[in-house]
């Protein structure tokens, strides 16, 4: 099997260990979102103030950070679950008021736009002080994948857009978990190209 340099605690050129399994990534993602959007939708509500996007993206960030780093916890800390929900907080409190918490597929995308770039952000920094490299992509690829998580799910749940769902349900997630999937493993490749040539 491949290997990455890396333990949860050292830098990702501390140590070597095997590559996650391939189903971990899809499966956190596919059982994280929907289940933290879930959680925070009977929790707080709508996303209609400022206080509940903030309440509803701690408590779904909290859970999708959960789901991401069982499958990552060998390569990147606990602080993983707490970044995700801080971004997912402030990013949906920010992107949900600037869209004045509309529910037309151009303010989802938008709403989307703006969590996924402080989500991604934030993880970024965990990635990069992990030792991974290419962080900044994690931070470029993340917006524009939840503005489309986003319109992709408005197709399905469009009967009940009007309860204002912290993020993108199970359909939106697919593409999610195909392209952050793809950059995750170009990560793993490139940090190991870089650990064998040092």
């Amino acid at each position: 099997m491949t290997t990455v340099t890396h333990t949860s605690s050292q830098p990702a050129t501390a140590r070597t260990h095997s590559r996650p399994r391939v189903w971990a990534w899809p499966l956190a993602a596919l059982l994280g979102f929907p289940i933290g959007g879930y959680i925070a939708n009977l929790a707080v509500g709508a996303v209609d103030s400022v206080a509940a996007a903030i309440a509803a993206g701690l408590i779904a960030g909290a859970v999708v950070g959960t789901a991401q780093w069982l499958a990552l916890r060998q390569f990147v800390p606990w602080l993983w679950i707490a970044t995700t929900s801080l971004g997912m907080s402030v990013g949906l409190a920010i992107g949900a008021a600037a869209v004045d918490y509309g529910i037309d597929r151009g303010e989802l995308m938008l709403m989307g736009a703006v969590t996924g770039l402080v989500v991604g952000a934030l993880q970024a920094l965990v990635l990069a002080r992990q030792g991974f490299g290419g962080a900044a992509w994690w931070v470029a690829v993340n917006p524009p994948v939840w503005a489309l998580a986003w319109l992709i799910s408005s197709y399905v749940i469009s009967a009940n857009i009007d309860k204002r769902f912290t993020n993108f349900g199970a359909s939106g997630v697919l593409l999610y978990v195909l392209v952050t999937g793809l950059l995750l493993a170009w990560m793993f490749r490139r940090t190991e190209s870089g650990a064998r040539s040092a």
